[in-house]
């Protein structure tokens, strides 16, 4: 049982990443969800084909802010003390707020898809529009986000399979895995 914490404490510290580089890439980071909630406060009524978008826009924004508030640095757990009550809390927060923030991901991709293409003609009368900033806007962030995570999992299965064929040997602290 032993062999394993010490495993897991040297896989641990091989993939810090420093304070300053967090920092610097949260507040990188921040400036997606304040785009999103721009746009979203600023046309707030502008979309009455699909009035929940640009609300979809401002929560997601919130969502995406609080999420990169959560678990700053200072809340990482102590190596000499082991994990401390802030930073459990930071684990169940970051782990609510992540379940949140995917089931309202897919309700707003319901929205944002249910009225393509969008009527962005407000000229014509009895038929609903949708300003054309605030849906394409809406459109290109949720596709995105599958383009990122459709890459993801591609990077993820060809190391998987680069592993896999050429049998690749890991060494871990004093450990040999054979993957």
């Amino acid at each position: 049982m032993e062999e394993s914490g010490n495993l897991l404490r040297s896989a641990d510290n091989q993939s810090r990443v420093s304070i300053p580089v967090q920092v610097v890439f949260k507040v990188l980071m921040t400036a997606f969800p304040v785009a999103q909630i721009a746009v979203g406060a600023v046309h707030l009524n502008d979309c009455p084909q699909q009035r929940y978008i640009p609300i979809f826009l401002l929560v997601s924004g919130i969502s995406g802010l609080v999420m990169g508030m959560v678990c700053l640095p200072c809340a990482r757990r102590n190596e000499d003390r082991g994990w401390s009550p802030v930073s459990g809390l930071c684990g169940t927060a970051s782990t609510l707020l992540t379940t949140f923030t995917f089931c309202w991901f897919i309700t707003g991709n319901v929205w944002i898809y249910s009225i393509y293409p969008a009527n962005y003609n407000q000229t014509v009368p009895g038929l609903p529009y949708c300003n054309k900033i605030v849906y394409q806007f809406a459109f290109w962030t949720s596709t995105l986000m599958y383009i990122g995570l459709g890459a993801m999992l591609l990077g993820c299965i060809f190391v998987l399979i680069y592993l896999w064929l050429y049998g690749r040997r890991q060494t871990i602290g004093r450990f040999n895995w054979t993957i």
